[in-house]
């Protein structure tokens, strides 16, 4: 039998009950990454020979009697996480050489629970692209077609699920970062609530390794199931042992429900600046359907839903000001010309971006007071709400595209070009207030491209909107082994997990 595609619940199962080895495992994962990811290009960084040795002490652990959440698992890292021994350039060229000394918290925290570590993933330049490609690695393709992206920044982590290179990843987001790749490759992915995962080792390779409480950004799993998201986030949740102690937890409420007809859902497939894809609407009421034949309460507008425009505005704000911080001071002169010779009457989106670059203290404190409005919003919807449902961006997997000024890229919606940069939206909108959100294969596209929607959740409640994901892929099923792959399946080289020659969405 064939492992490489089973979910990472079923392969802890196997590996208990004795139906497999964790050397085996690695052994197959090693392979069929030095055999398809020649084309997909998702490792950037291989750690064969430590993972050998991991999967012998695991099996040797097991032996022992030990039983750990994820004893002899094989998983990928992202490359901006700090591995001791690996290369972390965040995609850099000046920094290729930078090579830690220690690992980063989350990867300390996956080691202790017995994980084997493959590798690391492909990421853009700086983590600051919805692609992954840069100079150090290359392009990073979508396992799904090779011409388009697996999204960025955890684009590697994405396409190597898809691909079969381990049964999770740990990844990284601030602009949907993991949500936006495991939409373009139909894998799953969650972003916790802000603050609920320790970040320190997932930093810049020029910054130092310590604990910081970051403004929108937040480490998290990808896995290609619901239930594995929720097994790698126990792993991953709760404050860095170096400022709360080593003693000290954080318990996560329980999910508010267990059946869907109990869960209450607003579903929103409009934005008021940005169009929705048809393919993607397509996936969103997929979902809605699958809700409402569940027995949940669904509707589709609410008066306590906080202002859309408002909302990307002010995460645009945010966002942007902190891209910037530490520009040099010549490229921070040129874009306050820019900024100051805007006119009042210049109200779009990419204006509010060139101003975000050149925010005052000042200004980011008020936008900080407004977000504080947000979140208060959010707390009365939730009064009435358990998750939304909505878009994660207006469009499947676009093909790529290395223009390097982003600023001048476009996004095609449906025949109508927008800039590249108004896809955030969707994204920032659970962002920008911190809140969990889980993001979930949803079908595909008539071209066969995978389509996914996010389900946003109450601040510390990530077990709602994951519980949630658990219930939808039972009804309307998860993640699919990419068609590119689907000859090995059929020659039955592959797992069990991802159903071939299931109809798309």
């Amino acid at each position: 039998m064939q492992w490489s595609f089973t979910t990472a619940t079923d392969l802890t199962a196997a590996l208990r009950a004795g139906a497999v080895s964790s050397v085996e495992l690695t052994d197959e994962a090693i392979a069929r990454i030095e055999r398809d990811d020649t084309v997909i290009n998702a490792i950037c960084v291989r750690d064969f020979d430590r993972a050998r040795a991991a999967a012998r002490g695991a099996d040797q652990a097991r032996a022992r009697g030990e039983d750990r959440p994820l004893l002899g698992v094989p998983i990928t890292v992202k490359e901006s996480y700090d591995i001791a021994g690996l290369p972390t350039t965040w995609g850099m060229p000046a920094h290729r050489d930078h090579v830690p000394v220690r690992d980063a918290v989350q990867v300390s925290r996956v080691r202790a629970a017995g994980a084997v570590v493959l590798g690391k993933t492909n990421v853009p330049l700086g983590l600051q692209d919805l692609q992954s490609f840069n100079e150090i690695y290359g392009t990073t393709h979508n396992p799904w077609d090779h011409s388009r992206t697996p999204g960025g920044s955890s684009g590697g982590s994405a396409a190597a699920l898809a691909a079969g290179f381990g049964a999770l990843s740990l990844g990284s987001d601030l602009a949907g970062s993991l949500r936006t790749p495991a939409h373009f490759c139909g894998v799953h992915a969650h972003k916790p609530t802000l603050g609920l995962a320790a970040n320190r080792g997932m930093n810049p390779p020029a910054t130092p390794a310590l604990p910081v409480d970051l403004d929108l950004a937040v480490v998290g799993p990808m896995a290609r199931s619901a239930r594995d998201l929720t097994l790698l986030l126990d792993v991953m949740a709760g404050p860095d042992p170096l400022t709360r102690g080593v003693a000290y937890a954080l318990t996560l409420p329980p999910a508010r429900h267990q059946r869907l007809r109990e869960f209450r859902v607003l579903v929103l497939d409009e934005h008021p600046l940005l169009a929705t894809g048809s393919a993607v609407r397509a996936g969103v009421h997929r979902v809605a359907d699958a809700l409402v034949e569940g027995g949940a309460r669904v509707e589709r507008r609410s008066p306590l839903l906080p202002d859309l425009t408002q909302a990307a505005r002010l995460y645009t704000r945010l966002l942007f000001s902190g891209a910037t911080a530490r520009f040099p001071v010549e490229s921070y002169e040129q874009l306050r010309i820019r900024a100051a010779g805007l006119g009042a009457h210049e109200k779009g989106l990419d204006a509010a971006r060139l101003r975000a670059m050149v925010l005052s203290h000042r200004d980011w404190i008020e936008a900080n007071d407004q977000r504080e409005l947000h979140r208060h919003g959010w707390r009365a919807l939730f009064a009435e709400f358990d998750a939304v449902v909505c878009p994660i961006t207006p469009t499947p997997a676009f093909p790529h595209d290395h223009n390097p000024d982003l600023f001048a890229r476009r996004i095609d919606i449906d025949g109508v070009e927008y800039p590249f940069f108004d896809q955030l939206v969707w994204a920032g909108l659970a962002t920008m207030p911190g809140l969990p959100a889980t993001a979930i294969p949803a079908g595909r596209t008539g071209a066969g491209l995978p389509v996914g929607v996010q389900l946003i959740g109450p601040m510390f409640e990530d077990r709602t909107p994951l519980r949630l994901a658990e219930l939808l892929e039972q009804r309307i099923g998860g993640f699919q082994v990419p068609l590119t792959l689907r000859t090995a399946v059929s020659q039955g080289r592959t797992g069990r997990s991802g159903a071939p020659g299931a109809p798309p969405a």
